[in-house]
């Protein structure tokens, strides 16, 4: 494996956590948002990841066999709180509001997973970019 395959597939890697950090800030964003309806209430969106096994996968937004893509955003399918809220605008007939579905403590573990993932594939930039410089180094002397 080259060291540009290397460096290629960690970046994909890191493309891939900053998407799910950016879904992760959206959904705590609108964690305590309410809609008049389950339908309108918001739901927690998570990336689908897919890895690049073969080439004919691999394009210019992700072009290392290996590396990996964002293949969609999905809604998590977890039914919207109803909670009584009689006197709020956005109530139903019955006097109900939704609740979106975003649960803080879920957030803080794909926050803290992503965060992590992330960390790990700046190790593996920085290490591959040291075994390099020591390359270079030995053909120097």
């Amino acid at each position: 494996m080259s060291f540009e395959n290397i460096f290629g597939v960690a970046g994909t890697a890191l493309n891939a956590q900053i998407t799910r950090m950016n879904a992760t800030a959206s959904n705590l964003a609108n964690a305590g948002s309410v809609a008049g309806s389950e339908k309108e209430a918001f739901r927690a969106k998570r990336p689908v990841f897919k890895a690049l096994m073969d080439a004919q996968q691999a394009h210019a937004g992700a072009a290392y066999v290996g590396g990996v893509k964002v293949d969609r955003i999905e809604d998590d399918p977890a039914p919207a709180r109803r909670v009584s809220d009689p006197s709020n605008p956005l109530a139903d007939k019955d006097g109900y509001v939704y609740k979106s579905n975003v649960s803080e403590v879920t957030e803080m573990v794909e926050m803290m997973a992503a965060a992590r993932s992330y960390q790990n594939n700046v190790e593996v930039i920085n290490t591959a970019r040291q075994l390099m410089m020591r390359t270079l180094d030995i053909t120097k002397a």
